[in-house]
């Protein structure tokens, strides 16, 4: 059997193009034919999906140079309770021809969908989660300021009140006609059967009106052959319901003693479960609230400057380019660079900094955060969804609609769970039935009902998608944001963090630390002429040696004749004098003797600093380290990820001897040292075959292979400096206890879900053989239907409880810790 699929193509221009994409299509593992369309930009393909699936393909087109036309869409969806819900949902629509994969979130009601748009469509998604028996909602990203199922909650409540109103009367009336002293009081009013017939007013309303989303939801499961939480509540208060009118209307069809009435059970099944459902709407509203507090951070309104005069407009009409006037105390609307004045920004909602920032014409400013007490014209240069704080909030929001592993188990268990459930509730009632005393018919009646409703499966699919919108949004707070709702699982469970050196663990900008002249000379000359030597070089090295000379307020001369030998050194002339800058090998090649200051050289190498020669008219002249210091808080950063259970790992492209100083200075465990950048992901690669499972940090640009090849990925990115795209965490801080806290908060949210499923499977589980009758052997006791629904409402509050718990999570820094002492890099100038 074959399928055919459509795949647009972007980027082909004439036959050789057509030719090379149905080429590399037809290498492909189980392709019969492949026609590509040049006009049409079109790629028709019928391949065996038993050999290979359109992932592949789609790789095959980019490895043939070209791009395929994949889109993203993300679709609400209503009705949905629980996780056979989600799991219905992610069948009906992963079937549509062209959908590559889709993801379905409980927590937030929203559906995310990959698929081919020459052959699938958001028509298509949104008939087939139609045909799944729920209703898809356009535009579901319009307005998610409000919190998802906000509107649903003011529903539940309406229904809630209706149905308490009513139903609470009936459960009274019900308990004190079985307490013999008020039994009397009220059979004294009216017959007992005149109650029944009051009941039965009473929790009529409650059944078919407060409780209809139960008849609408269950009969689509039931339609669907899917049955989940609606098609249990509605068979369980159900059957209460029909089997107390047929007791009450013709109780001759019922064997003797069995004709008992249960509308109180009919009617606090449905009430008990929409307090639970009511409950979890509020709740879901508070999981999301971190991202709802994003985008209340985003303008609604900029003042920009057209044709000299200033106009306010929506942030919508905003255009790159634009110039843009704030005054103090206003929201910048969106990203740019600053062209006058001067001011404060508060930056802490991007940079988790409290301290604002000073401002002034060339600085970045970045759309959300706040002018202080200056006024400021900038020129935007990012609007719309291109604004850092937009990218923020998308990259949050896929990271809360994709399911970690622990997840999609779940899903499958969930899926042939409430089948099994209804199977037990009909197994519980046949051995009642043969088994049970007299009245074995109201015996087998309650056990099954009860059965049917503390099985129902809410729980289970809340415990994920719950505690990792709380956990992402509380990262999103604190400046951590993940990028892929896996990466908090995966992070979790990481025994390796490999740092690169310089931009990471170092500040990324070499310093002059050392400067130390041969006998006789003179410091501030000799530096002098080295610094204006070295002044027309742009090695990393010659600009700190010329930025400490200028601090020094030295007077640079022009240098000529400039040459620079890579690897080894440069040479100028200045003022007349020869003067060479280089390696000890350079100067050897030179004739310089370097042995008066060799011993102090091999010193400042066991320090972690690079040492130079400098030789002024073919004689030594001086002896110069330079070194990229360590961060302030790279010592202590590697303590706690250390005190966490964690191997911390080094990888550098400097010498051995270097590298492993820095690391002895950090406390770092290993070091993989002389390593070229291209290198990096292969010393990730080696680990992993070690057993390792490993977190790489890096700057997320020229780290990115590395980045993409680690089971996790942090990229450490400060203000809008941002490698968003590089990998699975990013860290909107510049310092590197942003690590910590993202291990930390990923561990707590895995034991949060580990807790949820423990709750909710366990809970369900336990509870299912005490619902079937377990202890009635024991003292009579069996499980009441109504509280058997309070039981299952409970469940699903207790898992949502506990997932709101993450956000009393606290990050941990300098301040809380205690910064560990650093040594201090001498300043070379002290003695120049």
């Amino acid at each position: 059997m074959t399928d055919k699929v459509v795949i647009g193509v972007k980027g082909m221009s004439c036959a050789s193009c057509v030719a090379r994409v149905e080429r590399a299509l037809r290498k492909q593992p189980g392709v019969a034919e492949a026609s590509v369309n040049l006009p049409l930009e079109r790629a028709s393909v019928e391949y065996d999906p038993a050999e290979g699936d359109v992932d592949d393909l789609l790789e095959s087109i980019r490895k043939a140079g070209y791009e395929p036309e994949v889109a993203e869409a993300t679709v609400g969806v209503r009705g949905m309770t629980c996780a056979s819900c989600v799991a219905r949902v992610e069948r009906r629509v992963g079937k549509v021809p062209g959908v590559l994969d889709v993801s379905v979130n409980l927590s937030t009601e929203k559906a995310h969908v990959r698929y081919l748009p020459g052959a699938a469509g958001p028509a298509d998604i949104a008939e087939a989660i139609r045909k799944a028996g729920y209703e898809p909602v356009e535009e579901a990203q319009a307005d998610a300021a409000e919190a998802p199922g906000t509107s649903e909650a003011g529903v539940l409540r309406r229904s809630l009140v209706l149905a308490a109103a009513l139903a609470i009367p009936v459960f009274a009336i019900a308990m004190m006609l079985m307490a013999p002293g008020t039994q009397r009081l009220l059979t004294a009013l009216m017959p007992e059967r005149a109650w029944s017939w009051l009941e039965l007013a009473l929790i009529t309303p409650v059944q078919f009106y407060a409780g209809w989303r139960f008849y609408r939801g269950g009969w689509a499961e039931l339609r669907h052959l899917s049955p989940g939480m609606n098609s249990l509540v509605m068979l369980g208060s159900n059957a209460a319901y029909w089997y107390s009118v047929l007791a009450l209307a013709v109780p001759s069809l019922f064997p003797a003693g069995t004709a008992h009435t249960y509308f109180d059970a009919a009617g606090m099944i449905v009430t008990l479960i929409l307090l639970g459902r009511y409950l979890e709407a509020i709740a879901k509203g508070r999981t999301s609230q971190a991202i709802r507090s994003l985008i209340k951070l985003q303008a609604r309104s900029a003042r920009v400057v057209r044709g000299g005069e200033e106009r306010e407009l929506p942030i919508e009409q905003v255009q790159v380019g634009d110039l843009v006037q704030v005054r103090p105390g206003e929201r910048i609307p969106v990203d740019g660079d600053v062209t006058e004045g001067s001011s404060y920004v508060d930056e802490s909602m991007i940079t988790g900094e409290p301290v604002p920032v000073a401002k002034q014409p060339g600085d970045p400013v970045v759309g959300g955060t706040v002018n202080r007490n200056g006024s400021l014209r900038f020129r935007a240069t990012s609007v719309g969804g291109d604004t850092v704080l937009a990218q923020i909030i998308r990259m949050v929001e896929n990271a809360q609609a994709e399911k970690p592993a622990i997840q999609a188990v779940a899903d499958r268990i969930a899926g042939v769970f409430v089948p099994l459930v209804m199977a037990a509730a009909v197994a519980t009632f046949a051995a009642w039935m043969v088994l049970g005393p007299a009245p074995a018919l109201s015996l087998a009646f309650v056990a099954a009902v009860s059965v049917l409703l503390i099985a129902c499966p809410c729980a289970m699919g809340l415990a994920t998608p719950t505690a990792v919108m709380v956990g992402t949004g509380k990262g999103a707070e604190m400046g951590v944001l993940f990028r892929r709702g896996t990466a908090l699982e995966t992070l979790a469970k990481i025994d390796t963090v490999v740092m690169d050196k310089t931009g990471t663990l170092t500040r990324g900008r070499p310093e002059l630390t050392d400067f130390e002249v041969a006998e006789g000379a003179d410091r501030g000359e000799v530096l002098r002429l080295v610094a204006a030597a070295e002044a027309d070089s742009e090695h990393p090295v010659a600009e700190a040696i010329v930025r400490a000379a200028r601090e020094g307020d030295a007077d640079l001369p022009a240098a000529t004749d400039f040459e620079a030998d890579p690897g080894h050194g440069i040479q100028a002339s200045v003022d007349g004098h020869r003067v060479n800058v280089g390696a000890d090998r350079y100067m050897q090649r030179l004739d310089v003797d370097i042995a008066p200051l060799s011993a102090r050289a091999g010193e400042m190498a066991k320090e972690a600093k690079t040492p130079l020669y400098a030789a002024i008219d073919g004689k030594l002249a001086a002896v110069i380290a330079v070194a990229d210091p360590p961060r302030e808080e790279s010592a202590g950063t590697v303590a706690a990820l250390h005190a966490l259970g964690l191997t911390v790992a080094m990888v550098t492209g400097d010498n051995r001897a270097t590298a492993e100083a820095v690391a002895a200075r950090l406390g770092i465990d290993r070091v993989m040292a002389e390593v070229l950048p291209d290198q990096k992901a292969d010393e990730v690669r080696r680990l992993q075959g070690e057993g390792a499972s490993v977190a790489f940090v890096g700057d997320g640009i020229n780290d990115a292979p590395a980045l993409t090849r680690a089971d996790v990925g942090i990229a450490i990115g400060t203000g809008t400096d941002i490698a968003i795209e590089a990998g699975d965490v990013v860290l909107m801080r510049g310092d590197l206890w942003g690590i910590l806290n993202a291990i930390r908060l990923a561990r707590r949210t895995l034991r949060t879900i580990h807790i949820n499923f423990l709750w909710a499977y366990g809970y369900n589980v336990s509870l299912i053989p005490v619902a079937a009758g377990v202890l009635y052997p024991l003292g009579g006791f069996l499980l009441n239907p109504a509280l058997a629904a309070g039981a299952m409402s409970v469940s699903s509050v207790f898992v949502l409880s506990n997932s709101l718990r993450l956000r009393r999570f606290r990050a941990r820094n300098p301040e809380t810790t205690g910064r560990p002492d650093t040594p201090q890099v001498p300043d070379a100038l002290q003695h120049a």
